[in-house]
Protein backbone atom coordinates (compact mmCIF):
# COMPACT_ATOMS: atom_id res chain seq x y z
CA UNK A 1 0.00 0.00 0.00
CA UNK A 2 1.06 3.33 -0.70
CA UNK A 3 1.30 6.70 1.35
CA UNK A 4 2.27 10.16 0.28
CA UNK A 5 3.15 12.30 3.39
CA UNK A 6 3.11 15.87 2.14
CA UNK A 7 4.59 17.88 5.20
CA UNK A 8 7.24 20.91 5.60
CA UNK A 9 8.77 20.45 8.62
CA UNK A 10 11.19 17.91 6.84
CA UNK A 11 12.31 16.32 10.45
CA UNK A 12 8.86 15.44 10.92
CA UNK A 13 8.61 14.34 7.57
CA UNK A 14 11.00 12.06 7.54
CA UNK A 15 9.97 10.51 11.03
CA UNK A 16 6.57 9.70 10.01
CA UNK A 17 7.60 8.06 6.39
CA UNK A 18 10.13 6.44 8.26
CA UNK A 19 8.04 5.21 10.82
CA UNK A 20 5.23 4.05 7.72
CA UNK A 21 8.08 2.21 5.94
CA UNK A 22 8.35 0.12 9.21
CA UNK A 23 4.52 -0.95 8.86
CA UNK A 24 5.66 -2.19 5.19
CA UNK A 25 3.61 0.72 3.55
CA UNK A 26 5.65 2.30 0.23
CA UNK A 27 5.57 5.82 1.31
CA UNK A 28 6.87 9.00 -1.04
CA UNK A 29 7.39 12.89 0.40
CA UNK A 30 6.40 16.17 -0.58
CA UNK A 31 7.75 19.24 0.96
CA UNK A 32 4.96 22.01 -0.31
CA UNK A 33 1.65 21.92 -2.20
CA UNK A 34 3.26 22.04 -5.34
CA UNK A 35 5.68 19.24 -5.09
CA UNK A 36 2.31 16.78 -3.74
CA UNK A 37 0.30 18.21 -6.16
CA UNK A 38 2.99 17.18 -9.10
CA UNK A 39 3.14 13.38 -7.17
CA UNK A 40 -0.18 13.04 -7.49
CA UNK A 41 -0.73 13.61 -10.78
CA UNK A 42 2.04 10.92 -11.72
CA UNK A 43 1.43 8.01 -8.74
CA UNK A 44 -1.62 6.49 -7.08
CA UNK A 45 -1.90 6.57 -3.43
CA UNK A 46 -4.04 4.42 -0.62
CA UNK A 47 -3.61 7.36 1.68
CA UNK A 48 -2.39 11.16 1.90
CA UNK A 49 -0.82 12.23 5.31
CA UNK A 50 -1.70 15.94 4.73
CA UNK A 51 -0.42 19.02 6.51
CA UNK A 52 -3.19 21.79 6.24
CA UNK A 53 -0.49 24.41 6.22
CA UNK A 54 1.91 24.55 3.53
CA UNK A 55 3.36 27.09 1.61
CA UNK A 56 2.76 27.60 -1.71
CA UNK A 57 -0.02 25.59 -2.74
CA UNK A 58 -1.95 25.62 0.50
CA UNK A 59 -3.30 22.15 2.18
CA UNK A 60 -6.69 23.14 1.60
CA UNK A 61 -5.94 23.12 -1.50
CA UNK A 62 -4.54 19.91 -2.34
CA UNK A 63 -7.41 18.12 -0.24
CA UNK A 64 -9.67 20.09 -2.88
CA UNK A 65 -7.63 18.51 -5.91
CA UNK A 66 -7.98 15.32 -4.72
CA UNK A 67 -11.28 15.24 -3.92
CA UNK A 68 -12.46 16.23 -7.20
CA UNK A 69 -10.03 13.76 -8.80
CA UNK A 70 -12.86 11.21 -7.59
CA UNK A 71 -10.57 8.17 -6.74
CA UNK A 72 -9.76 6.05 -3.63
CA UNK A 73 -7.46 8.26 -2.31
CA UNK A 74 -7.90 8.80 1.50
CA UNK A 75 -6.66 12.04 2.80
CA UNK A 76 -5.56 12.36 6.68
CA UNK A 77 -4.65 16.07 7.47
CA UNK A 78 -2.78 17.38 10.18
CA UNK A 79 -2.66 20.97 11.69
CA UNK A 80 -1.39 22.44 15.09
CA UNK A 81 -4.94 23.88 15.31
CA UNK A 82 -6.59 22.11 17.71
CA UNK A 83 -10.18 24.20 17.79
CA UNK A 84 -13.34 22.13 16.76
CA UNK A 85 -14.27 24.90 14.24
CA UNK A 86 -10.93 23.93 12.61
CA UNK A 87 -11.68 20.30 12.55
CA UNK A 88 -14.78 20.90 11.00
CA UNK A 89 -13.34 22.88 8.09
CA UNK A 90 -10.94 20.62 7.36
CA UNK A 91 -13.50 17.70 6.91
CA UNK A 92 -15.99 19.91 5.21
CA UNK A 93 -13.40 20.44 2.68
CA UNK A 94 -12.90 16.53 1.83
CA UNK A 95 -10.57 15.15 4.66
CA UNK A 96 -11.39 11.66 5.60
CA UNK A 97 -9.48 12.30 9.19
CA UNK A 98 -7.84 14.85 11.01
CA UNK A 99 -5.27 14.78 13.70
CA UNK A 100 -3.68 17.41 15.77
CA UNK A 101 -0.07 18.39 16.20
CA UNK A 102 1.62 17.18 18.58
CA UNK A 103 0.50 13.56 18.05
CA UNK A 104 1.78 9.92 18.53
CA UNK A 105 3.44 8.03 16.00
CA UNK A 106 1.27 4.96 16.93
CA UNK A 107 -1.68 6.74 16.79
CA UNK A 108 -0.92 8.26 13.19
CA UNK A 109 -0.03 4.75 11.30
CA UNK A 110 -2.99 3.37 13.48
CA UNK A 111 -5.24 5.90 11.64
CA UNK A 112 -3.55 5.38 8.26
CA UNK A 113 -3.90 1.54 8.38
CA UNK A 114 -7.51 2.22 9.23
CA UNK A 115 -7.83 4.72 6.10
CA UNK A 116 -6.40 2.81 3.64
CA UNK A 117 -8.62 -0.19 4.34
CA UNK A 118 -11.29 2.59 3.31
CA UNK A 119 -9.36 3.20 0.09
CA UNK A 120 -9.25 -0.43 -1.38
CA UNK A 121 -11.76 -3.21 -1.88
CA UNK A 122 -12.32 -4.82 1.26
CA UNK A 123 -10.86 -8.26 1.91
CA UNK A 124 -11.48 -10.48 4.56
CA UNK A 125 -9.50 -10.43 7.70
CA UNK A 126 -6.96 -13.40 6.48
CA UNK A 127 -6.25 -14.02 2.93
CA UNK A 128 -6.16 -17.57 2.06
CA UNK A 129 -4.37 -19.69 -1.37
CA UNK A 130 -2.59 -22.68 -2.16
CA UNK A 131 -2.36 -23.58 1.56
CA UNK A 132 -0.84 -19.98 2.00
CA UNK A 133 -2.75 -18.42 5.10
CA UNK A 134 -1.98 -14.22 5.20
CA UNK A 135 -3.09 -12.15 8.02
CA UNK A 136 -2.42 -8.76 7.40
CA UNK A 137 -3.06 -7.26 10.69
CA UNK A 138 -0.89 -9.35 12.24
CA UNK A 139 1.76 -9.17 9.35
CA UNK A 140 1.88 -12.91 9.35
CA UNK A 141 2.21 -16.01 7.04
CA UNK A 142 2.16 -19.70 7.76
CA UNK A 143 1.75 -22.84 4.65
CA UNK A 144 0.33 -26.03 5.81
CA UNK A 145 0.58 -25.10 9.43
CA UNK A 146 4.06 -23.50 8.80
CA UNK A 147 5.25 -20.19 10.20
CA UNK A 148 6.94 -18.71 7.03
CA UNK A 149 9.18 -15.44 8.04
CA UNK A 150 9.15 -12.71 5.53
CA UNK A 151 10.90 -9.59 5.25
CA UNK A 152 8.16 -6.65 4.09
CA UNK A 153 8.93 -6.41 0.64
CA UNK A 154 8.16 -9.94 0.53
CA UNK A 155 5.22 -9.60 2.74
CA UNK A 156 4.19 -6.82 0.46
CA UNK A 157 4.68 -8.42 -2.78
CA UNK A 158 2.64 -11.84 -1.50
CA UNK A 159 -0.31 -9.25 -0.14
CA UNK A 160 -0.94 -8.24 -4.07
CA UNK A 161 -0.79 -11.62 -5.11
CA UNK A 162 -3.00 -12.92 -2.79
CA UNK A 163 -5.42 -10.06 -3.25
CA UNK A 164 -5.27 -10.68 -6.94
CA UNK A 165 -7.19 -14.14 -6.17
CA UNK A 166 -5.49 -15.99 -9.43
CA UNK A 167 -4.90 -12.92 -11.35
CA UNK A 168 -1.84 -11.84 -13.07
CA UNK A 169 0.03 -9.28 -11.32
CA UNK A 170 2.70 -7.47 -13.70
CA UNK A 171 5.62 -6.28 -12.21
CA UNK A 172 5.17 -2.90 -12.66
CA UNK A 173 1.99 -3.40 -10.95
CA UNK A 174 4.34 -4.74 -8.11
CA UNK A 175 6.71 -2.37 -8.57
CA UNK A 176 3.68 0.84 -7.95
CA UNK A 177 2.26 -1.09 -4.84
CA UNK A 178 5.64 -2.57 -3.04
CA UNK A 179 8.09 -0.10 -3.65
CA UNK A 180 8.12 3.99 -3.40
CA UNK A 181 8.65 6.74 -6.14
CA UNK A 182 13.01 6.48 -5.76
CA UNK A 183 12.89 2.40 -7.28
CA UNK A 184 14.28 2.47 -10.71
CA UNK A 185 11.99 1.17 -12.85
CA UNK A 186 14.72 -1.17 -14.34
CA UNK A 187 15.31 -2.57 -11.32
CA UNK A 188 15.23 -6.60 -10.75
CA UNK A 189 14.16 -5.54 -7.45
CA UNK A 190 10.52 -7.47 -8.01
CA UNK A 191 12.24 -11.09 -9.97
CA UNK A 192 14.65 -10.98 -6.65
CA UNK A 193 12.23 -11.06 -4.19
CA UNK A 194 9.66 -13.42 -6.00
CA UNK A 195 12.41 -15.99 -5.79
CA UNK A 196 13.24 -14.86 -2.45
CA UNK A 197 9.97 -15.81 -1.66
CA UNK A 198 9.21 -18.44 -3.62
CA UNK A 199 12.36 -20.19 -1.71
CA UNK A 200 10.45 -19.05 1.89
CA UNK A 201 7.37 -20.66 0.75
CA UNK A 202 8.74 -24.09 0.00
CA UNK A 203 8.12 -26.43 -2.22
CA UNK A 204 5.56 -27.35 -4.75
CA UNK A 205 6.23 -23.79 -5.66
CA UNK A 206 2.83 -21.95 -5.64
CA UNK A 207 4.10 -18.51 -7.35
CA UNK A 208 3.98 -18.98 -11.33
CA UNK A 209 6.05 -16.74 -13.69
CA UNK A 210 4.29 -16.02 -16.87
CA UNK A 211 6.68 -14.65 -19.18
CA UNK A 212 6.77 -11.30 -20.53
CA UNK A 213 3.04 -10.63 -18.08
CA UNK A 214 3.67 -11.18 -14.55
CA UNK A 215 3.43 -13.32 -11.53
CA UNK A 216 0.08 -15.22 -9.93
CA UNK A 217 -0.94 -17.66 -7.29
CA UNK A 218 -2.97 -19.36 -9.19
Amino acid sequence: MRVLVVEDESLLAESIAEWLRREAFAVDVAYDGGAALERLGVNEYDVVVLDRDLPGVHGDDVCRAIVDGGGETRVLMLTAAAAVRERVAGLAIGADDYLTKPFALVELSARVHALSRRARRAAPPTLTRAGIVLDPARREVHRDGRYVPLSRKEFAVLVELMRADGAVVSAEELLERAWDEHIDPFTNAVRVTVMKLRRKLGEPQVVETLAGVGYRIP
